[in-house]
């Protein structure tokens, strides 16, 4: 089931998030994040006080977790975007997380569709997103749900220096 985050979800998905930062340092995972820089307890406070953190919630219990607006990263600017939508057209998925326990159970690839159907709802034209290029799971996911790399764009981002940020979209 997917919904809205309430303010009583942010234990488990900062949960998530330090549980994806130990992946990233035992070197089970390579994502490109840092614990206690991006994202951190109060990168999900902030999104669910704002509205725009969305959960996927099985058995009771928060699994995957995602920021869904229509807040366009600065550096997006700098990407070779295929049209030149509206800014009220477009829908960006950011931080789209999914607990290590439950990796290969389709969730990712599930919170993807919802956030499609949340863009069609809402009449995007645009579907826009980013990953680190490090991110070699993340990018041959957003792949195969036909998802396009428009660019890469080097910055610094979220706090973490040095980042090669891949520009995705897909038109609606």
């Amino acid at each position: 089931m997917f919904r809205k985050a309430v303010p009583g979800d942010l234990d488990q998905i900062a949960a998530i998030y330090d549980a994806i930062h130990t992946e990233e340092e035992t070197g089970r995972a390579t994502i490109g994040w840092i614990r206690a820089i991006y994202p951190t307890r109060q990168t999900a406070a902030d999104a669910i006080q704002a509205g725009d953190m969305y959960v996927a919630e099985e058995e009771g219990r928060i699994v995957a977790s995602a920021k869904i607006d229509q807040a366009q990263v600065d550096v997006y600017v700098d990407a070779p975007w295929s049209r030149d939508d509206a800014p009220d057209a477009v829908l960006v998925l950011h931080t789209l997380v999914v607990d290590p326990s439950y990796k290969g159970r389709g969730c990712a690839t599930r919170f993807v569709h919802f956030y499609e159907d949340l863009g069609r709802k809402q009449n995007c034209t645009a579907l826009r997103m980013d990953t680190n290029e490090r991110n070699a799971a993340a990018r041959s996911l957003y792949a195969g749900l036909g998802y396009q790399e428009v660019g890469i764009v080097s910055c610094d981002f979220n706090g973490i220096p040095g980042i090669r940020l891949v520009c995705l979209e897909k038109l609606l």
